[in-house]
């Protein structure tokens, strides 16, 4: 192993970090680790839910983000690309984790009656899904409620309302407009509540 400067131990820049890291020094590798990898693990773990999920995703991202580096011409943050990379790490082994066929999000949106009227009562629970992370007696359907939206629909939630991403940055990264976007942010919460109204509905009956 290289042995590390002694400027590395003051505030460097990120500058210096990616030639260094391009370079392949190990000292570079680990300033990364430690002065990223806290931040860059919770947002893992608030995607994927749990630590092992999580600490998997940082690997994988961190590898990933060794084979770009060529390609990372300084127009955004390091701390930003390397954000980007998790996100789509976490995104992608959630798709890999679903066995099953990718439901229509129809049957979990509102039904209106002829005169316009919602089928049934709304609460509080059309609210943003960080929103909804905050109360620690749904936090467990949330995140299994939000594992069962179809994938075009949870990646936008994910990334709008979890890690509070812009509306512009979600359209660029999914390739949609940003009206597309909000449509489908607002479709998925829609549906995120209806989820949530029959798991507690049904939570209530076994009781």
């Amino acid at each position: 192993m290289d042995s590390q400067p002694t400027h590395v131990a003051a505030v460097f820049d990120e500058q210096s970090l990616v030639g260094a890291l391009r370079a392949g020094h190990d000292w570079a590798f680990e300033a990364m680790v430690r002065t990223y990898g806290g931040r860059l693990l919770a947002v893992a773990r608030r995607i994927c839910g749990n630590e092992e999920d999580a600490r998997d995703v940082l690997q994988s991202a961190y590898l990933s983000a060794f084979r770009s580096l060529g390609g990372f011409a300084g127009s955004c943050q390091l701390s930003t690309w390397l954000h980007r990379i998790v996100v789509n790490t976490a995104l992608m082994r959630l798709r890999s984790k679903r066995r099953k066929p990718e439901d229509s999000i129809e049957a979990l949106l509102p039904a209106f009656q002829e005169d316009g009227h919602h089928v049934e009562q709304f609460s509080d629970w059309a609210l943003p899904a960080d929103r909804l992370l905050e109360r620690e007696d749904v936090r467990r359907l949330v995140r299994q409620c939000i594992a069962r939206l179809p994938d075009n629909y949870r990646d936008v939630l994910m990334m709008r309302d979890i890690e509070e991403q812009s509306t512009e940055d979600v359209a660029r990264h999914l390739a949609l407009t940003p009206n597309a976007v909000k449509v489908r942010l607002h479709r998925a919460r829609q549906a995120l509540s209806t989820l949530l109204r029959r798991e507690l509905t049904t939570e209530a009956v076994c009781q």
